[in-house]
């Protein structure tokens, strides 16, 4: 198709559901994409960090090959060896527990919901139905409704009121408010250890101590969403181990199958029966070809070094921009875990987004802005290099500018 009519086809027959750039990508390898024109781009927000290990990496297309040869779909009444060996690994790697596999991040969310609540049926103290779960301020879970009503930014949940209801959204980083939300009602606490589509908001290593144990003094889950920060982006296999706490649930998604679609819930084992035959599904989660692609990711985690180089080039990443930041005032605080960071400015980051694109560089905007570099995590010191000389040449002309 020429490029003209693929336009055309996005605007008369594909609903209009995302702020298109005008780029249409053909090839991907590492860090670096390809356009339909052959221009060459590096890539350093590849797919809200589905892309973890670049695109295409060999260990993911050789399961991938190898799989979808023999056998693409199997329903989950059977059993099939790579859901048992994906499970079992991702057991190994994070806490004894169960599994869930579903389909993206938002199903794995509305699993640990509907978890959640089951849990606060069966423990029922005083008669009481359990149901709220309390999450917060812009904390970002997914844009089907339960998980919608879990997000705490309301640009999203405009116009699909009204929200399901139990859940409570107080400030980031606050103990104070978390007390004061808890009641009878309460079954669990929920939240992103750093908030990506909130802006690269860390949480307080104190303040998630302090969420551990109150959530044991009074019964409840604490759920970590790890759908982006999961599978190595902070410098840690999940982000929680930054904490040196264990959450009762926890849920994966986008790096996990090396650019195919999976969801993971995972509940300790004291929870991991809650929800039985019947209570839930997902026809398509876990299947042969996505396990295989995620067995193929964690084999490459393990095996290259990919956590060890990820905490030694966020620590690079994060200098350079530090020294941008000394450079240039517009550049108002730099904020995140490995690779996962945010450069929050004192204008709109739309500008700067756009004129790195024309420049070869893919980046990201959130929460108007801040720009979000979520490189792979093998990406090289060249590779940074090349980035940071691209969004330096691009600030200081937006500097210029606005002089003039």
């Amino acid at each position: 198709m020429k490029i003209d009519e693929i336009f055309k086809v996005y605007q008369d027959n594909i609903m209009p559901t995302y702020n298109k750039v005008p780029l249409i990508f053909v090839k991907g390898k590492g860090s670096r994409l390809w356009d339909i024109n052959g221009k060459l781009y590096l890539d350093f927000f590849p797919g809200w960090g589905v892309g973890s290990l670049g695109h295409c990496h060999p260990k993911v297309m050789q399961g991938v090959r190898d799989q979808i040869s023999k056998l693409i779909f199997v329903p989950n009444n059977y059993y099939h060896p790579f859901q048992a060996k994906l499970a079992r690994e991702l057991i190994y790697l994070s806490f004894p527990g169960k599994v869930f596999f579903a389909n993206s991040g938002a199903e794995a969310n509305e699993a640990a919901i509907k978890l959640a609540r089951k849990f606060g049926v069966l423990t029922l103290p005083g008669g009481l139905n359990r149901y709220e779960i309390i999450t917060f301020e812009n904390a970002f879970h997914g844009r089907t409704l339960a998980a919608l009503a879990a997000t705490g930014q309301g640009k999203y949940q405009s116009g699909f009121e009204p929200m399901p209801e139990g859940f409570k959204q107080v400030k980031f980083n606050d103990p104070v408010a978390v007390k004061q939300a808890i009641t009878d009602k309460t079954v669990a606490i929920m939240l992103e250890l750093v908030q990506g589509e909130g802006g690269i908001n860390v949480a307080n290593r104190d303040f998630v101590l302090f969420l551990r144990k109150i959530c044991d003094e009074k019964k409840l889950l604490l759920i970590i969403d790890e759908v982006q920060t999961g599978i190595g982006r902070t410098g840690k296999m999940f982000c929680y181990q930054n904490y040196g706490i264990i959450p009762d649930v926890m849920t994966l998604a986008k790096a996990l199958a090396g650019g195919l679609p999976i969801g993971v819930m995972i509940a300790k084992k004291e929870f991991g029966d809650i929800l039985t035959p019947g209570m839930h599904a997902s026809t398509f989660g876990g299947g042969p070809v996505i396990c295989r692609a995620a067995l193929g990711v964690l084999k490459a985690m393990q095996k290259e070094k990919i956590l060890s180089n990820c905490q030694n080039m966020g620590k690079y990443l994060l200098e350079k921009l530090t020294l941008l930041k000394n450079i240039y005032p517009v550049i108002k605080e730099i904020r995140g875990l490995g690779l996962m960071l945010g450069v929050e400015l004192n204008i709109e980051g739309k500008q700067i987004v756009q004129a790195a694109y024309a420049r070869g560089l893919l980046i990201n905007c959130a929460h108007d802005k801040v720009l979000r570099l979520m490189p792979a995590l093998n990406v090289t010191k060249k590779e940074i290099d090349q980035a940071v000389g691209i969004l330096e040449s691009v600030i200081a002309r937006s500097v210029s500018d606005e002089a003039i």
